[in-house]
């Protein structure tokens, strides 16, 4: 089995760079199959995402949106979610595909003692 990306979007980095960022970052979490969606937006999709999602009306640089769950026996590939990046809001692309792809994997750095975004530092020096 392996990770499948699909890559929707103006994509502002080579796609093979892409992939294997959000590879990596499942990879640190034990996920090595599944599928990803990784799309880049613009700022007025981005911020009615997180005006419907979060409740927040305001832009972001990167939104996660998991679907299964580790609990959970889906039939065929394991859906792991979408992640949507604004490259006008973001500083690092890199960042931020490591750092989505870490959310859909179920890490939340505003939950946790520093763990996500730790290993987000580490995996991005690699």
């Amino acid at each position: 089995m392996s990770v499948e990306i699909d890559i929707v979007g103006t994509v502002p980095l080579a796609t093979f760079e892409i992939e294997q960022l959000a590879a990596l970052a499942l990879a640190s979490a034990g996920v090595l199959d599944g599928h990803v969606a990784i799309e880049f937006v613009d700022e007025a999709r981005i911020r009615e995402l997180n005006r419907r999602h979060r409740a927040l009306d305001e832009t972001t640089d990167v939104l996660s949106f998991p679907i299964d769950g580790d609990d959970e026996a889906p039939v065929g590939p394991r859906e792991l979610g979408d992640v949507v990046i604004c490259p006008q809001h973001t500083t690092d692309l890199r960042e931020a595909i490591v750092h989505g792809s870490l959310h859909l994997v179920g890490m939340d750095h505003e939950l946790d003692d520093g763990e996500m975004l730790a290993l987000q530092r580490e995996l991005l020096s690699w």
